[in-house]
């Protein structure tokens, strides 16, 4: 067994792109850098020559709801032989990801995929319940390829041995704790100085502007007095959340994509976080407004279940419940006692959940599958 791993990288999304997926990759490829193992990545086109010092192998791609989608290339698997990994992670596999596990397969290099978008819930969101059968189907062809899938949560990973996807195990998310963390009161200022110069709380959302983020449900905080709404992201339903959120008592906030020190300063400076996507397999943004000392609402689903013990850590919601939304932010606003012993408790919960750590426990993962292929091999 190397103590040095060459890590072939292939993912569905990856920069420019800004989302869950693409934030994932890139703490997975810094971590490999600091523990001085080796990588190559396979992503859709356009994308940076090279991050964390390793070069980036891209693909043509189509657009998809501003989301470039890369396609099947032979190029993956010419450029995979070459390098000769010891494992193949691959990101949240639908397209790309099958071209990268069918090349581990037939290069007999054992092979990790990551489980992060709910294509299945995806289809029922956007009324193709029918075709929600259809989509564990193809979930499942893809997944028998890896040698091990990874869920973000405990829900993830019960959907996928309900629905029959073989070799699974749990494999959480960090949080950049350098980055996101209730310190940064110069920043948190000036974002307050611009957004609450009247002294309003602000009740934020930080994500993607998609249809299954359902964003639009914040306008149920309308009439609230003494509040501000902050979202930052953008994406296909950026009009629909502007009408919606326009009905407001006061204009929103929409600051559109943020990253680095602006993202975690907007943070910093929030009052309240809410989520509103019901179907997530994780909950990213959760974990980094727990890190900036933010307390956190958030539907009873999904991966914010495991993110959030009610009453302790955060505060959760009935998943289809807008009037429950509304009240849970209703009373926080009136209770700044509440508001800080939410917001140390969830705060406490994600202080081990650093990238160390968990990048640590993922090194492991490829091992474990590095000694199963080689002892199938004997």
């Amino acid at each position: 067994m190397p103590e040095s791993l060459r890590v072939a990288v292939v993912t569905e999304s990856f920069l420019p792109s800004l989302n869950g997926v693409t934030t994932s990759v890139c703490q997975v490829l810094e971590h490999l850098r600091r523990r001085g193992h080796d990588a190559v990545v396979f992503c859709p086109g356009p994308a940076p020559s090279s991050h964390a010092g390793f070069p980036v192998v891209t693909v043509p791609a189509v657009s998809y709801r501003q989301f470039p989608v890369g396609l099947p290339s032979w190029n993956v698997a010419q450029a995979m032989a070459e390098y000769a990994p010891d494992v193949v992670h691959v990101a949240s596999p639908f397209v790309l990801g099958v071209t990268g596990l069918r090349a581990a397969r037939k290069l007999e290099i054992p092979s990790v995929a990551v489980f992060q978008t709910d294509v299945a819930g995806f289809a029922r969101r956007h009324r193709a319940a029918l075709a929600a059968p259809a989509a564990w189907r193809w979930i499942r062809r893809v997944h028998e390829l890896a040698d091990l899938t990874l869920a973000p949560s405990t829900s993830a990973l019960a959907d996928l041995r309900e629905h029959g996807i073989p070799r699974t195990a749990r494999w959480g998310r960090g949080v950049d704790t350098a980055l996101f963390h209730p310190g940064r009161v110069a920043g948190a200022q000036r974002v307050r100085s611009e957004l609450a110069a009247g002294g309003e709380l602000l009740v934020g959302y930080v994500g993607r502007l998609a249809p299954e983020k359902r964003v639009e449900r914040l306008a149920a905080l309308r009439g609230l007095p003494g509040i501000r709404v902050v979202v930052v992201g953008d994406g296909p339903s950026r009009g629909s959340v502007e009408r919606a959120l326009g009905t407001l008592d006061r204009p929103p906030a929409l600051l559109g994509r943020l990253q680095g020190d602006a993202l975690a300063d907007v943070y910093a400076a929030l009052d309240i976080f809410v989520h509103t996507g019901t179907e997530e397999t994780f909950g990213q943004t959760i974990q980094e407004a727990q890190a900036s000392g933010v307390p956190v609402v958030a539907p009873a689903s999904g991966g914010p279940l495991d993110l959030i013990e009610h009453g302790v850590t955060g505060l959760h919601y009935p998943p289809e419940d807008d009037a429950a939304l509304r009240e849970a932010v209703a009373g926080l606003s009136v209770d700044p006692l509440r508001r800080a012993e939410l917001a140390a408790a969830g705060l406490a919960r994600v202080a081990p959940r650093g990238w160390d750590r968990v990048g640590d426990e993922l090194l492991e993962h490829y091992r474990s599958v590095m000694v199963g292929s080689q002892a199938f091999a004997a």
